[in-house]
């Protein structure tokens, strides 16, 4: 029996406790009528022979004894009538009420139980449309979509302005998408965008759109007025959500502290630690309440760094405390408000680590800075890993293993998506990888794949 079914059971068998509940009250208000009085003792003697000629209901406990000390009896837990019309009811306890989290984790349990390792693994992956089915360029989801589904569920795909004409061709083309994978019975994708606002707008720099075009963000940062960053994000994630994606690469967390930073520049919100942490919280607000998922991007912060890592190696040489009274001041107030995905960037921080490995597969900024430290355990996602500053240095395979290893949930891109997948599972098999510690990053996506926001 699958999760739906066990549901459906569940709400069954329910419906008929509250029939027979309702039943059994409106007969003893029958006979309390009739008979002028009536005596109802939920305990585990039966009710005597002349109640039943009164037209009472027979109630017996689970208890086989008749012969009982006489005195006041008391319940140990409390009871509930179970049982059909015209059957004997029988008192049970009543099970306490799972909350809302208790029965998404045993949902989660579940979904995870039905799947095979490489769907596992697949949910590790956001890809292209492109890189999902080989075709140059993707700007609809038909038969050779729903093909390419079948055979590879990644967990998420990420378009660009190439992928998106017109408002009607991309309802369509993610409503496809979604559609496929439903009909398939996997666990719906995350669709995703860049849509920072200012430069970065794949849908807001498109005429063809006619959505409000939302200007840089630092712009909307000297306006020191958090209720205009949840504005921005409660316009972009009303039409992102309206076109059908579930996910926004956006809000920029970076705090502008090198004046020599040309790859960020006016995309960041400024350079107060504070005022940046506020605009970002405010911004994660106004998308996820339009029903689009917010990630803050980048951690540790790009906007100390020297350097491109989308052409090679970036680094700041900031050590821990430093970062943490400043570039991190943003990311750990996110975490507090309860942000569901942090990107990580390819930024190596050797005054931390001791070495230039970057951060992305750094398992001591992602599992002992971010996660221990800073106490966050939501998805962390990658950069996007086809950037120079991990393509150079490492094949997709090894760098796809060595995120993992780290403590990355999601990874975004890869060089090669078919090289990268078949090396998780090749680590799998040696040993350098284990299912637990897959499971442990499915169990984030599936949890955030079946929150209601």
């Amino acid at each position: 029996m699958d999760g739906k079914q066990k549901k459906s059971e569940r709400v069954r068998r329910k419906k008929r406790v509250n029939s027979l509940l309702f039943g059994v009250l409106l007969g003893m208000l029958v006979c309390m009528i009739v008979g002028g009085t009536g005596v109802w003792l939920l305990s585990e003697r039966k009710i005597a022979a002349e109640d039943q000629e009164n037209g009472a209901i027979k109630v017996e406990t689970a208890s086989e004894s008749t012969h009982e000390p006489e005195g006041e009896y008391t319940d140990p837990e409390p009871l509930q009538l179970t049982g059909t019309n015209g059957e004997e009811a029988v008192l049970q306890p009543v099970e306490p009420e799972k909350t809302k989290e208790e029965l998404l984790e045993e949902q989660i349990e579940e979904l995870l139980a039905d799947m095979t390792l490489e769907e596992k693994v697949l949910q590790l992956f956001m890809i292209t449309p492109e890189a999902l089915t080989g075709y140059e360029t993707v700007t609809a989801a038909g038969d050779h979509t729903r093909e390419s589904i079948l055979q590879y569920p990644v967990g998420g795909i990420i378009y660009f302005a190439k992928n998106l004409q017109s408002p009607e061709q991309v309802k369509e083309m993610l409503g496809n998408t979604c559609r496929y994978y439903e009909e398939a019975g996997y666990p719906a994708p995350f669709l995703g965008v860049d849509e920072e606002g200012g430069t970065v707008a794949r849908i807001g720099k498109g005429a063809t759109f006619g959505v409000e075009r939302i200007g840089d963000m630092r712009a909307v940062g000297d306006q020191e007025d958090p209720k205009e960053a949840e504005r921005v994000g409660t316009v972009i994630g009303s039409y992102l959500s309206e076109l059908g994606f579930t996910l926004d690469f956006a809000p920029v967390a970076d705090v502008l502290t090198n004046p020599e930073n040309k790859v960020i520049g006016n995309r960041s919100f400024g350079t107060d630690p504070t005022l940046v942490s506020d605009m970002i919280v405010a911004e994660m607000r106004g998308l996820e309440d339009a029903g689009v998922w917010a990630v803050l991007k980048h951690y540790p912060g790009h906007g100390a760094t020297l350097g491109d890592s989308h052409q090679g190696y970036a680094y700041t040489d900031k050590t821990l405390d430093e970062l943490m009274e400043a570039e991190l001041v943003p990311f750990q107030r996110g975490i507090e408000e309860g942000i569901h995905f942090i990107m990580a960037a390819h930024i190596s921080v050797p005054s931390v680590t001791g070495d230039d490995v970057p951060c992305t597969l750094s398992s001591y900024m992602i599992t002992d800075v971010l996660r221990e430290r800073m106490g966050y355990d939501g998805i962390v996602v990658t950069d996007a890993m086809n950037m120079g500053a991990v393509s150079q240095h490492y094949d997709s395979a090894e760098a796809a293993v060595r995120a993992l290893q780290a403590g990355v949930d999601l990874i975004l891109m890869p060089a090669d998506f078919h090289s990268a997948y078949e090396g998780v599972l090749d680590a799998i098999e040696a040993g350098k990888l284990t299912e637990e510690r897959i499971d442990e990053s499915v169990k984030r996506i599936l949890r955030v794949k079946n929150t209601v926001f």
